[in-house]
């Protein structure tokens, strides 16, 4: 039996059956075209860290029919493989956008590529199919009340929290890419919400030795989306009431605090809310970007070198006061990502932003590990009134510096450019892809509604034959 059109799951099948290419504002193509700009470069990125040789290496075991590409490499594996790599090379870095809810794109985008790979579909369909999954994703993060470390109110660490919504984003734009009919896309996301992951971003927060797990599984989360789909297709049968019910829906089983249902649906097809892109100009949490930039600002402005600095006294939003901020342990990729006095290390030094960030042999430079010793992190003591502040001050040359940063580049208020994002991917692929194939790579991807065959693209990000 279908969706009946009055529910949730019903009114989010329509959406998805029903919406066109022609349908979707120009302002949605650009940004799924730039969107999927920054996490093929993230991806190709994330191939030279442990952790994303390490996935790579997975995914070619598991192996299966060789219909989708593993981003940066030669392999070529199942879809659900594919994905499961991709998405966790998105987001290796920690380099990747953030969407309303969070860290969307690399539990949604690697499915919707893979299948379109997969299925020879048109850029076209690949740009319709993100949009939807997209779309979906972030208002179901909406909905959930996701706590921002970055946003206008005071923050409050919840009871759990992460990322286990995104796969029903997955089942909606791969339904779209394979096209289910409205029963079989019901099911579809009716089944992605039982093959949820755990919530563990709260967890991996209050974890000092920090886990390469960090606050989610992409990866797992994009084989969940897709299993479902494909299960949808073969005839298997979800649950269809999954966000009607406002005390055993969903949002309860999954372990989610709270849930305004209303949202999922309100306005839908007609205002679309997944393109407030935050970009990421470094590869670290983005709590810790608007330390980074008020660093540089000091050193830049008088003419200050790293080795005239005497301490870095660093007050930051709430957030910083857990263990995942707190903590020194150098063991791991994940511990640069999270760790301030590492990244102002680095950018003191004027390393260019991009995978060099992640490198272990550098990052125990001595002179950087002399660096991070003179940082200093607290919470901010005006928190409670100015939630976003960032103060860095610092002292050089006998004297004090100053500066103060409410949202960093890449914001809203000071959002990155399309060119600004080229320059991060060819940072990202640089001595991984050769030029040609870069800039070709760029020039498709931009212009993706005019390629025939997304295979094309992932040609360019790919490999023949091992590197």
């Amino acid at each position: 039996m279908g969706a009946p059109a009055q529910d949730k799951i019903g009114q989010l099948v329509n959406f998805v059956l029903r919406t066109r290419y022609e349908d979707l504002p120009e302002d949605v193509t650009n940004e799924v075209k730039r969107l999927l700009l920054d996490s093929i470069g993230c991806a190709v990125g994330g191939t030279v860290v442990q952790p994303g040789k390490i996935v790579v290496e997975m995914a070619e075991r598991l192996g299966g029919p060789k219909e989708s590409s593993i981003l940066g490499t030669s392999a070529k594996v199942s879809a659900v493989n594919a994905a499961f790599a991709n998405g966790q090379l998105v987001n290796v870095l920690d380099y990747d956008a953030l969407l309303p809810g969070g860290h969307t794109p690399p539990y949604v985008v690697p499915s919707v590529l893979a299948v379109s790979e997969a299925k020879a579909l048109p850029g076209k369909a690949l740009i319709l199919a993100t949009a939807i999954a997209l779309e979906i994703s972030a208002r179901i993060g909406e909905a959930l009340q996701q706590p921002s470390p970055i946003g206008d109110k005071p923050f409050r660490w919840p009871d759990r929290q992460g990322y286990a919504y995104c796969n029903v984003g997955v089942a909606a734009g791969a339904g779209k890419l394979l096209g289910l009919d409205a029963e079989k896309v019901g099911h579809a996301l009716g089944i992605a919400g039982h093959l949820s992951q755990v919530l563990t971003w709260v967890r991996f927060s209050f974890t000092e030795r920090r886990p390469m797990t960090k606050y989610g599984v992409p990866g797992w989360q994009n084989t969940g989306g897709l299993i479902a789909t494909f299960l949808a297709e073969m005839g298997y049968e979800g649950d269809l009431t999954l966000f009607d019910s406002e005390d055993e829906g969903f949002w309860k089983f999954c372990g989610y605090s709270q849930w305004s249902g209303e949202k999922v649906v309100k306005d839908l097809g007609r205002q679309w809310i997944f393109t407030r892109v935050n970009y990421k100009p470094y590869p670290c949490c983005r709590v810790l970007h608007p330390a980074i930039e008020c660093l540089q600002s000091i050193m830049e402005h008088n003419d200050l070198q790293p080795e005239d600095i005497e301490t870095v006294n660093c007050y930051l939003p709430k957030t910083v006061e857990a263990p995942v901020f707190t903590s020194r342990e150098l063991g791991n990729i994940v511990d640069i990502q999270f760790g301030l006095p590492y990244v102002l290390a680095i950018a003191a030094y004027g390393i260019r932003p991009g995978p060099r960030w992640q490198d272990m042999e550098l990052v125990r430079d001595p002179k950087i590990l002399s660096f991070a010793e003179k940082v200093r992190l607290e919470v901010h003591p005006l928190t409670s009134t100015n939630p976003k502040l960032t103060t860095i001050e610092i002292k050089a040359k006998g004297m004090t510096f100053r500066e103060e940063k409410t949202m960093p580049h890449g914001s809203a208020d000071s959002p990155m450019s399309t060119e600004e994002l080229i320059a991060k991917f060819y940072e990202n692929v640089g001595g991984i892809l050769g030029e040609d194939k870069r800039d070709k790579a760029v020039e498709q991807l931009l212009k993706l509604e005019d390629i025939e065959d997304v295979r094309e693209v992932v040609s360019l990000v790919t490999f023949t034959t091992g590197r």
